[in-house]
């Protein structure tokens, strides 16, 4: 039996995943554990969990593969300031001792940080080193149903990789092309997300989801002067405009002067036209390079099939836009498409490509519906609950779904806590905020109220597959929440000539569909599509909601307030619950109403995290 640990660390949402045999059997991101947002540490709760899940030690692993090559890191940060000096020497100066230190022996850093675990552990032909692109790629095509497929991956940078193409076939992946830093779409787009005031590495999905309140006016002056675009996709950025090779900032004052404002103040600037229609172009000219990439890649290499990872495959209004255009006749995206998913792709990188073992292909993919996080019992639920004094109804499965049912036909907003956690960003009906799709103000209320975030922000659909064409304009699986659909025509509500005119967040007032809580102002959705295979239980949970209100859809929010990871536990969940305006807990088959706990236990939860 083959035992291999994944680990991706310190640069952003630090994750660990195990492999037994090839088969992956457990993987989770370090910030669910330390309640830290995006959390860059060594994983050792993550590790810990992944361990304890397998029923393996430490000392049990055959191999252990960290995500990228940190010599390599090196050798680009070297480049780099040689080729900008004198630009950017101080900053230099004070990065010299941290590399030294930290990521130039890295490998003696993780063999100390191993000791954690096992301290009688000092193995070091254990321990071995992907590329951080061929761990994204990996992730994304070894996982997949496709026996052969073109595979994307873009990021803001790895060692030296911001894009790369690679082919994949059976148990092979071999890179064919690379665009290197400096030239970064995932930077680009953080560049914008940085200038339009959020933050870089966390809030690109606002930038996002601000886009469509705003017009694409800026197009025409970003490609005339920050980015060059080629036929095939491939691009070079124009450095005169940024700072993020040398300095601590993404831009400067030259993009600032090119666009006619300094970067937004998030903390006293308030989000203007102005940067609703910035959003929307720099979202364009990202839809555009992502097309022609991939057009040109069908072209040259004739393969039906696309794998997407990295960063910028979190993009899902582009995602929903290659599909749109029907350039590939499948398309796969790895649901931890970020950094988190660099755990998965080194694990499964040397599993194939180092010990060349077979590969055998699944009909749907090999991520388990994502859900490969911890689990709580209902015994160990209902033990957490009394210890914390909370007021519960234990109640069989029947009973349970038919409550919750009624709660959100009745308006209420639910927390909804079963089985294992989600592994990558989205929370897909395991760690979710649920709530009625018909209602005009749930949007508004779970922002403001639950949420404690910006009211422009979208929410999401889940839907039953099998009702998914007769709600939206899109007929393919997406149960990962990573691409973007029309609601269909026959279930939108035009607007009238004076409701056209209304700008921005005004749109928000409008009902838009039948249901408007998870339709964008551009009558858009991100959906995530239920299967009963996956997730049985959030599967009957939609198919009861249907059947009483005639609506396969519910609002599905990521279970946490702004600034806030996902939660973890059954602790995190109550936590949340009674810090925020949301009326019911569903726990397991623990039942909560909020008018029942200990009025004691409530406390300001917006404040108990930094909002991002």
């Amino acid at each position: 039996m083959s035992k291999i640990l994944g680990i991706s660390a310190f640069y952003h949402d630090s994750a660990a995943t195990i492999l037994v045999d090839g088969k992956i059997i457990a993987a989770a991101q370090e910030e669910r554990f330390t309640r830290k947002k995006h959390d860059s540490d060594y994983p050792f709760h993550a590790i810990e969990f992944v361990l304890k899940y397998s029923n393996l030690k430490f000392k049990d692993l055959d191999q252990i593969v960290f995500f990228e090559k940190p010599f390599l890191k090196f050798e680009r940060l070297l480049e780099t300031y040689v080729a900008f000096a004198p630009r950017g020497f101080n900053q230099f100066i004070k990065a010299i001792p941290v590399w030294l230190k930290e990521k130039l022996f890295q490998k003696k850093m993780l063999m100390d940080l191993f000791k954690q675990h096992d301290s009688s552990f000092n193995d070091e032909k254990k321990l071995f080193f992907s590329e951080h692109h061929l761990s994204h790629a990996a992730s994304a095509f070894f996982p997949s149903p496709f026996e052969k497929a073109i595979v994307l991956t873009a990021d803001g940078v790895g060692e030296w990789a911001t894009t790369t193409v690679a082919i994949g076939e059976k148990n092979n992946l071999e890179i064919k092309k690379e665009i290197h830093f400096p030239h970064s779409l995932g930077l680009l787009y953080s560049a914008f997300t940085y200038y339009t005031g959020f933050k870089v590495n966390s809030g690109e999905y606002k930038l996002m989801g601000l886009a469509p309140y705003g017009q694409p006016n800026y197009v025409e002056k970003i490609k005339n002067n920050l980015i060059d675009i080629k036929t095939d996709g491939s691009f070079k950025l124009n450095q005169d405009y940024f700072n993020y090779s040398t300095g601590l900032t993404m831009t400067n004052s030259k993009f600032d002067k090119l666009f006619g404002e300094k970067p937004r103040n998030s903390s006293k600037d308030k989000i203007t036209r102005f940067h609703m229609d910035i959003a929307s172009s720099i979202q364009k000219v990202t839809e555009e390079v992502m097309l022609k990439l991939t057009k040109s890649l069908r072209d040259e290499y004739k393969i039906e099939n696309l794998c997407l990872a990295g960063g910028v495959a979190l993009n899902c209004v582009a995602n929903g836009k290659i599909l749109e255009n029907k350039i590939f006749n499948n398309i796969w995206v790895q649901p931890a498409a970020g950094d988190a998913g660099g755990s998965l792709g080194a694990a499964l990188a040397f599993w194939y490509l180092e010990k060349n073992n077979e590969r055998s292909i699944s009909a749907s993919d090999d991520m388990k519906g994502s859900y490969l996080g911890p689990k709580y019992s209902d015994e160990e639920i209902k033990k957490i609950l009394n210890e914390i004094g909370a007021k519960f109804e234990i109640l069989d499965e029947e009973t349970i779904l038919n409550k919750t049912v009624n709660d959100l036909a009745n308006g209420k907003a639910i927390g909804w806590f079963q089985g294992r956690m989600e592994f990558g960003p989205r929370a897909l009906g395991a760690r979710s905020i649920l709530g009625d799709p018909r209602s005009e103000n749930m949007q508004k209320n779970l922002n403001l109220k639950v949420k404690f975030r910006e009211s422009f922000r979208p929410f999401a659909p889940s839907v039953l597959r099998e009702d998914l064409s007769e709600w939206f304009n899109i007929n393919v699986d997406s149960p990962y929440m990573l691409m973007v659909s029309d609601v269909n025509k026959n279930k939108i509500i035009e607007m009238n000539d004076e409701q056209k005119k209304l700008f921005g967040i005004d749109k928000l007032n409008i009902r838009r569909s039948e249901i408007p809580a998870v339709t964008h102002v551009d009558y858009s959705a991100r959906i995530q599509t239920v299967h009963e295979e996956t997730n049985p239980k959030y599967f009957k949970l939609l198919k009861k909601f249907k059947i009483k209100t005639n609506c396969p859809v519910l609002v599905n929010t990521s279970f946490n307030v702004r600034g806030e990871p996902i939660v973890n536990t059954p602790q995190d969940a109550y936590n949340c619950f009674m810090g925020t305006e949301l009326d019911t807990l569903v726990l397991g088959n623990c039942y909560l109403e909020k008018n029942n706990q200990n009025k004691n236990l409530k406390k300001d939860y917006s404040k108990e995290f930094d909002l991002d």
